[in-house]
């Protein structure tokens, strides 16, 4: 089977576009991604686009690829809307890469755009349950509640306010947080280490929607959310597309000045009935992601982790392998996942201050891999970056993510 190789990619800065839509978000990432790689929308062979509101928003429903791509003169090849909750962007980019590596395209484009502020607050903040069991979604928060009265943490008072004003997912993820606290003993200030570090590192990034530094103390002291969250640790509701173009070793070889990155390893999954204490999903597919590329953790120069939340991240570094089982807290405080430090993590700014458009984060992280493996990121370069990972996780059912993907590129 063929080998597959990044040849493009083009990316926004994510941010609130009260005046954009998908469309036309579309049509700017897909010309920088092309402009990038060297070729003309005539090369494309095959496209495939996520998007996860567009219909829910504004009617567009069932042909969304085919009417952006259409409106810019992209026709005639095949297009693949993929729809696949927060992970719908790095499975088109794995939809891509399996019809390259089946050998039937040349190249294709993987293209998220997502556009989810609305005038009505409510409906952008309604519209993230849709991205769980919905016809079950009464018995998901009894089984919430459940589990809530077994974890051993105090919640300080007024630390969760009325969940009005914020998506059940913060609820979820201040839940995992609260089990982590009491089965491991991490803590609210680990947490808000990681997201000080992700906003460092968010002011180095032009495409980040949130550029301000902040301190630990800063993040501890803004708005609480749901404990032991504070509003500076949940990304938050945005705008914005990426897209990446793939093509085989055999096209790779007849174009000229291109900057090519290596897909080592592509890998989608689904979640599974576990127990909160079984295996996770990441664990379970980061060790098929590092089966099919030949390398492990420790090899990983650099991640770009699903860091919906600051817990997001502190629970990824433990599934990816990049510290034990219980040990993200403290493997925060070592710095090992800043600029600088042994393994960075979230160069970007990560989806808390990068910015999380549910459709298109996915390839956002492609994008971040691709510059720093390229040696294109400016102050926020990671010295000697060889291969990077990015984890995408997307929707909830039980007490996990209901898919997953998994990327390992490496620099050529």
């Amino acid at each position: 089977m063929e080998n597959v190789y990044i040849i493009g990619i083009g990316m926004i800065r994510f941010n609130k576009y009260p005046d954009r839509g998908v469309r036309d978000m579309t049509h700017e990432v897909t010309r920088l991604a092309l402009e990038d790689a060297g070729l003309d929308k005539e090369d494309l062979q095959a496209a495939f686009f996520s998007n996860t509101f567009w219909g829910m928003f504004d009617n567009q429903h069932s042909i969304r690829g085919e009417v952006a791509l259409r409106s810019m003169g992209i026709e005639a090849i095949p297009v693949t809307n993929v729809e696949n909750a927060c992970a719908g962007a790095s499975t088109a980019l794995h939809l891509a890469y399996t019809g390259i590596r089946a050998q039937m395209y040349d190249v294709a484009i993987a293209i998220g755009s997502e556009k989810i502020t609305n005038p009505n607050k409510a409906l952008s903040l309604s519209a993230y349950a849709t991205c769980m069991d919905v016809g079950n979604f009464e018995a998901q928060l009894k089984t919430m509640e459940e589990l809530n009265k077994t974890l051993k943490v105090d919640i300080p008072e007024g630390q969760t306010p009325p969940g009005e004003g914020r998506s059940i997912f913060m609820d979820a993820y201040a839940m995992g947080a609260r089990w982590h606290m009491s089965k491991f003993g991490s803590t609210q200030k680990q947490l808000a280490i990681i997201c000080a570090k992700n906003h460092w590192h968010g002011s180095l990034n032009p495409m980040a929607q949130y550029q301000m530094d902040m301190t630990m103390e800063e993040v501890l002291a803004d708005k609480p959310i749901a404990y032991p969250l504070t509003r500076s640790m949940c990304a938050p509701v945005g705008d914005g597309a990426a897209a990446a173009i793939v093509c085989s070793e055999a096209y790779l070889k007849k174009l000229t000045g291109v900057r090519p990155v290596k897909i080592r390893a592509s890998v989608l999954g689904s979640g599974t009935d576990r127990p909160i204490d079984g295996e996770d999903i990441g664990e379970r597919l980061a060790k098929q992601a590092y089966e099919a590329s030949g390398v492990g953790p420790n090899d990983i120069s650099f991640a770009e982790l699903h860091d919906a939340t600051s817990y997001g991240e502190l629970h990824q570094t433990e599934a990816m392998g990049f510290c034990p089982l219980g040990e993200g807290g403290p493997y925060a405080e070592t710095g090992a996942t800043k600029l600088g430090g042994k393994q960075p993590v979230n160069t970007s700014g990560g989806l808390e201050c990068r910015g999380h458009p549910i459709g298109a984060s996915g390839l956002a992280q492609i994008y971040e891999l691709g510059l720093q493996l390229r040696g294109e990121a400016g102050n926020r370069q990671v010295e000697g970056a060889r291969l990077g990972l990015a984890e995408n996780g997307g929707g909830n059912i039980g007490v996990e993510e209901a898919a997953m993907c998994i990327h390992i590129l490496e620099k050529v």
